[in-house]
Parts: C-alpha cells; structure tokens; sequence
C-alpha cells in the first residue's frame, strides 16, 4: 500500500473489493421450513440464459457499485472498470481486490487511471467479502424461483441488488473482514 501511496500523492486512497457472479434463468435452493420427514416439493428448470452482476464494494461500509452485463471477460470488466472509475469522488484512487480469474489480467486490460488492481492469491475467494455479498442475494433474494427469459433475470437480479442495496447496515456487516478494516488508508 504504501508504493501505492507514493505513486499517487494527494490522492485519497480507498479499499474496495470486486467480484462478479453469474445469476440465471435457473433460481438454486435453499433450506426451507416443512413437515418433518417429507422433502417439500421444489421447481427445477433447464433453461441457461443468465447474466453476470459485477460488484465492488468498500469493506466496512455500505458503499457499493454493481452492472449487470451479458458476459464475463475482458471487453465487459473493462466496461466495469471505467464505469467504476466515472463513480469515484475526485481526487480518490481505488486499489480493487479481486481473484484472479482470467479477464483480470491487468496486461489485457485497459485500466483507468484512478485504480490500482490487486490480485488475491489463487484459489481464496475466502478472502473476497464479495463472496459473502452473492450467498446472501441468492439465499435471500434469488432463490426457489424460475425466471422466464433474460429480462426477467435482469429485473429479478437488479430488484434484488436495490433491496439489499436499501437494507441499512446489512453490506457493512457482510464485508466488514477484519484483515480489510485494518488495512484502509485514512
């Protein structure tokens, strides 16, 4: 952090987190209450269209930014990337955690001037509290459900992200990793 501080003087620098997931036509189960020792009946679909929702969130903080795009690669994070960067107060500069999946190779990408991109180690979405973001809008919000067609799960998906969006408190509470408070640079 501190070469990050040195390349970018004056610059307020934030933490933020970014992952994307992929949300479908098929809706994913969940535990429910029923009769004991009877499975409750559920609905299950075979259609594929889905979306991807890329999100970055500031651990500790209610702040957030989400797109929803049709694809996950380097033309649509670059799309995310320079919407992100149009959403930053002036004079701020993002360092984003993100895995490493492969249209987050930073030599692929175009990245804005006014972000850093810091990979995770591979194989630790433990560490994104992102990760934590997504089981809850789809054990909440998007699960036991059959979407007809694509618009339905954009309006279904973005319906979700404005009411968790709207929930004062809960992404604090879900990002809130006590290795990413510590770190943050007044």
């Amino acid at each position: 952090m501190q070469t990050i501080a040195a390349e970018h003087p004056g610059a307020c620098i934030q933490l933020w987190c970014q992952d994307e997931a992929r949300f479908g036509q098929k809706g994913r189960t969940t535990r429910v209450w029923y009769e004991r020792g009877v499975r409750p009946p559920g609905i299950v679909d075979q259609r594929y269209k889905s979306l991807y929702l890329f999100a970055a969130c500031r651990p500790g903080t209610d702040d957030v930014f989400a797109l929803a795009l049709p694809r996950a690669d380097a033309g649509t994070m670059e799309v995310f990337l320079e919407h992100f960067a149009r959403q930053l107060a002036p004079g701020v500069h993002a360092v984003l955690i993100l895995d490493q999946a492969g249209w987050h190779d930073e030599r692929a990408l175009h990245v804005p001037a006014t972000i850093t991109l810091l990979p995770l180690p591979s194989a630790s979405p433990q560490l994104n509290p992102v990760e934590r973001v997504w089981l809850y809008l789809r054990e909440r919000y998007l699960s036991h459900r059959v979407l007809d067609h694509y618009g339905a799960v954009l309006e279904a998906v973005c319906r979700a992200w404005n009411k968790l969006v709207d929930e004062k408190g809960r992404l604090t509470t879900l990002t809130a990793y006590p290795y990413l408070i510590a770190s943050e640079i007044p």
